[in-house]
């Protein structure tokens, strides 16, 4: 009895595992037809534009259904290359054609800009003309009161120095004359020694002031340039970059071609202000140094004819009480 429900138990068993084994191979088809599917919709969809593509392609010339289907798929494809395009280029080319020289700068550069570079290299050339002129007159000034100076150092009396310097030329001359021409008006009428040495002090320090203005003329220019030259320039400076980034708000657009040469146009303006300021400075403290050893000069001159007039009056006072003094008298034999 145990023997034959256990002969029946076996085949069942055996059945029961195939039956197992066949569902789970239909389950895992299942799964895969329906991991297939989705794949199978997108290569179709994707298939579909490329099949119509090929369809119009194909279509026939002489239709004018597929011709306007045709332009009206490649026309909005066309017109924004070809926009876009051209405003790719313009920056390149504008950088390419644009001259950075110093010239091709400034014939770019705004009017305001082109006028302070104008007024700029204007007051660079006066610099340097007044420099040169300025240089010439002290070398020539210097020299004639040096000559005047040797002369009455080595004189004995004003009359003497004089008529050694009839020749000469400068300040130095009309120190002398006015020295003489102070004694003249003095000699109309009794004057004390004190007086007459006050008085030609005076006239000398006026000529020595009268020279010193002369020399200085024209100085004023250099220091005017020395100190605004740089400030115009500033100015023409900022209202470059102004329009600068007036133009990079127009064309929307922060490419170095086309900030650039507005820049280096507004710094040019710079450049050149410091091309006129420096050497006027220079050129200003020069000046000054050496219109001080001029008047040190004069001052020499002035000390040399107040030695002579004192030295004359000395005499001419030491004569006058030579005559004044009495006779001594002779005894009688």
């Amino acid at each position: 009895m145990n023997q034959r429900f256990g002969w029946i138990a076996g085949p069942m068993r055996l059945r029961i595992a195939v039956m197992i084994f066949a569902g789970m191979v239909w389950s895992c088809q299942s799964v895969a037809q329906a991991e297939t599917v989705p794949t199978a919709a997108q290569s179709s969809d994707t298939a579909g534009p490329v099949s119509e593509e090929a369809r119009t392609l194909d279509a026939p010339a002489d239709l004018p259904g597929s011709e306007a289907a045709l332009s009206e798929k490649q026309s909005p494809q066309r017109i924004p290359s070809e926009a876009v395009q051209p405003d790719m280029a313009h920056p390149a080319q504008t950088h390419a054609d644009m001259d950075l020289s110093p010239m091709g700068m400034y014939q770019a550069a705004d009017w305001v800009v082109k006028s302070v570079m104008i007024l700029l290299l204007v007051a660079s050339v006066l610099t340097w003309a007044m420099g040169v002129a300025k240089q010439l007159q002290i070398v020539t000034a210097n020299r004639h009161a040096r000559r005047i100076l040797r002369t009455l150092v080595a004189a004995d009396t004003l009359e003497a120095g004089a008529d050694h310097t009839q020749t000469g030329k400068g300040m130095g001359m009309a120190l002398l004359h006015a020295a003489r021409h102070e004694l003249v008006l003095s000699g109309h009428g009794a004057a004390s020694d004190h007086g007459i040495k006050e008085r030609v002090q005076a006239r000398l320090d006026r000529v020595q002031a009268s020279a010193g203005r002369q020399m200085n003329q024209g100085t004023g220019i250099l220091a005017t340039v020395g100190s605004v030259a740089p400030f115009v320039g500033l100015f023409g400076t900022v209202w470059g970059i102004m329009n600068a980034f007036i133009g990079i708000a127009e064309t929307k657009t922060t490419n170095l071609a086309v900030v650039a040469p507005g820049i280096a146009e507004a710094l040019l303006a710079t450049a050149i202000g410091l091309v006129a300021a420096i050497p006027a400075v220079v050129i200003y403290n020069h000046f000054t140094r050496v219109i001080q050893g001029y008047k040190a000069l004069l001052a020499d001159i002035s000390v040399a004819i107040l030695v002579l007039i004192s030295r004359d009056l000395d005499r001419q006072s030491s004569a006058d009480v030579q005559t004044a003094a009495p006779q001594p008298m002779q005894k009688a034999g």
